[in-house]
Parts: structure tokens; C-alpha cells; sequence
């Protein structure tokens, strides 16, 4: 008579452990990340080359969802407002999370120190400035002179009003003490486009989109603004090497963010699979080709690099008063 009430017992603890054992199940089903621009441009290039390994790692699909749309906040928004189970993430580099909110703060809808769970920058890379081949100047220094010299005269390009590349270019404006007139864009290749044509003077661009102009001899590399020089492209100097930009060092980055609130669990597996994802010399090899390279950077260091990129952005921001209209 005492075994039915163990039983019973034994029984109703099993079943009670069972929802347990199932929600430490992660992933149970394919995963979702979201890539707030169009299909077909850097990032989202970049986030086809890393996910296929994640999906493989993950041993569930991983499916992109391209969310594109006011400099990538209308993705990033639908990625916070996710539910918080790790089936719903963000592949995010620093317009949509640390421009945006600064430069039309009216039109950002989450915080993103609130609202997300950070948990790997994943690549890094570098911007680099270019110049059309009449400029007269074959170098930074020399291009320091020539705008010193024609105030208000020369124009740099950028793929719009208050991006990542906007801000960059307005920190080397800056930090040079330069004199130029901005001419906001629509997007990087229209930049480079016009750069290579001679409508505009420089431009503030990707290195993984003017590589290719910049080996032919389109256009002219002045500098990456890494604080050395790219492996890839080792014939092209770091702006910092110039005094005038001493200590300039402003990296690229792509990484993956999930909604605030994600259990440690999978926050912990999502980690785990980035970090050795991102340890496959293929993926290296691949990153290379587009002139970025592996960097993981996961967690509460995430967390720190988005709080030290957020008041440097701030500092610019605020300088050269970039709202978007």
C-alpha cells in the first residue's frame, strides 16, 4: 500500500521535470535573425557568410529576415519588441543601435541599452577615405594643406545624413580642424560612384566596398582609419599615422543581439556557437575577401563597447549639431 503513493509520487515529479528539461532544450526549432537592410549590401552579406556556420553549430536552421528601412531602426525595433526565447535575434552593426537614437531620437522607438541582450560583435572592419585622382594631393598630409587652403571649398560624400559613415567623416573633419561641405547620399555606391566620376571630391566609405575601386586605380586611398594599417592592404596608410589624426582608430563592427531578457541559458548557447563559429578559418578566410576579419567581443564586453561607442558617437554628434531633418 505504501508503493502506490510512491509511485504516484515519482510519477507526478517526472512529469513536473519534464517542461524543465524542455525549455533547457535550445534550439528546438529555427532560429530567426533579422538583418535590418536590404538583401545584397555589406551587411547582409556578411551575415549570409557567418550564419550558414551558426545554423551548423546550432543544428537548426537559421533563417535571415531582411527588415530594411530608416537606416535599419524599423528592424532593429521589431527585434526588440520580439519575444525573449532566442528564436528571434538581431544581426546589428552601430547606425540602427548608436547613431539613429542620437540623430532622430523622435523617430527610435527602443533604448538600446534596455532593450536588448548583447552577445557578440562577431567581425570588425575598417572605413576608409577616398578621394577623386585630380585632387592635388597625393597623401593625408598633402590633403590637410589643400583644404586649409580652400576653406569651405572641398566636399565629402557620405551615404546619408547622421550614419555611421556621416559620423566617421565628421570625427576626421573634426580632429584635422577641416573646412568641407558634406553632400549626403543615398547609399555607399552612389558615392563611389560619383568619387570615381569627379562630381565629389572624398568620401567616407566601407573598405570592403571601395577595395575594389581602389585596386583598380579609380579612385585614391588616402587612409583606413584603423589605428594601423589593414593586412589586406598594407599599401594604403592608417589616417593616424598623419599628426593631425593621431590616435584615430574607429573600427566597423557587426554582431548579434537577441531582446533584453533572453534566460542565461541560451544566451549562453548563442555565445558559445558564435565563438567557435567565428574560430573557422574559412569563415577568416571568406571575412578577409571583404576586407574584415573575426573579432569576438561577447556578453557584458559587448555591453561595455556599445556604452563607450554611444559617448563618442555623442561627442561628434553634438560638435557638429548632425540631426536628421
Amino acid at each position: 500500500m505504501l508503493m502506490r503513493p510512491l509511485l504516484n509520487t515519482l510519477v507526478l515529479g517526472g512529469a513536473l521535470a519534464l517542461p524543465s528539461l524542455h525549455a533547457q532544450t535550445y534550439p528546438a526549432k529555427p532560429v530567426t535573425v533579422i538583418v535590418p537592410f536590404a538583401a545584397g549590401g555589406g551587411v547582409d552579406a556578411t551575415a549570409r557568410l557567418i550564419l550558414p556556420k551558426l545554423a551548423e553549430i546550432l543544428k537548426q536552421p537559421v533563417v535571415i529576415d531582411n527588415v530594411a528601412g530608416a537606416a535599419g531602426t524599423i528592424g532593429a525595433d521589431k527585434a526588440a519588441k520580439a519575444r525573449p526565447d532566442g528564436y528571434t535575434l538581431l544581426f546589428a552593426v552601430a547606425s540602427p543601435l548608436n547613431v539613429a537614437p542620437l540623430v532622430a531620437p523622435a523617430a527610435v522607438r527602443y533604448d538600446t541599452f534596455k532593450d536588448f541582450t548583447p552577445l557578440a560583435i562577431v567581425a570588425v572592419g575598417p572605413f576608409v577615405l577616398i578621394g577623386r585622382n585630380t585632387l592635388p594631393a597625393a597623401n593625408t598630409a598633402e590633403l590637410v594643406r589643400l583644404v586649409r587652403a580652400r576653406p569651405g571649398k572641398l566636399n565629402f560624400g557620405t551615404d546619408g545624413v547622421g550614419t555611421s559613415l556621416h559620423v566617421t567623416a565628421e570625427t576626421i573633419r573634426q580632429r584635422a580642424g577641416l573646412d568641407m561641405v558634406h553632400v549626403p547620399y543615398k547609399s555607399g555606391p552612389q558615392v563611389l560612384t560619383d568619387v570615381a566620376g569627379g562630381q565629389v571630391d572624398l568620401a567616407v566609405l566601407p573598405l570592403t566596398l571601395a577595395q575594389p575601386y581602389i585596386r583598380e586605380g579609380k579612385v585614391r586611398a588616402y587612409g583606413v582609419t584603423t589605428a594601423r594599417r589593414w593586412p589586406g592592404f598594407p599599401e594604403v596608410p592608417a589616417l593616424a599615422e598623419t599628426p593631425e589624426l593621431k590616435g584615430l582608430d574607429i573600427e566597423s563592427w557587426l554582431g548579434l543581439l537577441g531582446p533584453a531578457h533572453l534566460p542565461p541559458q541560451v544566451t549562453a548557447t548563442l555565445v558559445g556557437a558564435l565563438e567557435q563559429a567565428m574560430k573557422d578559418p574559412e569563415i577568416a578566410r571568406r571575412l578577409a575577401e571583404i576586407a574584415n576579419r573575426p573579432s569576438v567581443i561577447a556578453g557584458p564586453q559587448f555591453a561595455d563597447y556599445l556604452a563607450r561607442e554611444r559617448k563618442q558617437v555623442q561627442e561628434v554628434v553634438t560638435r557638429a549639431n548632425i540631426k536628421v531633418e
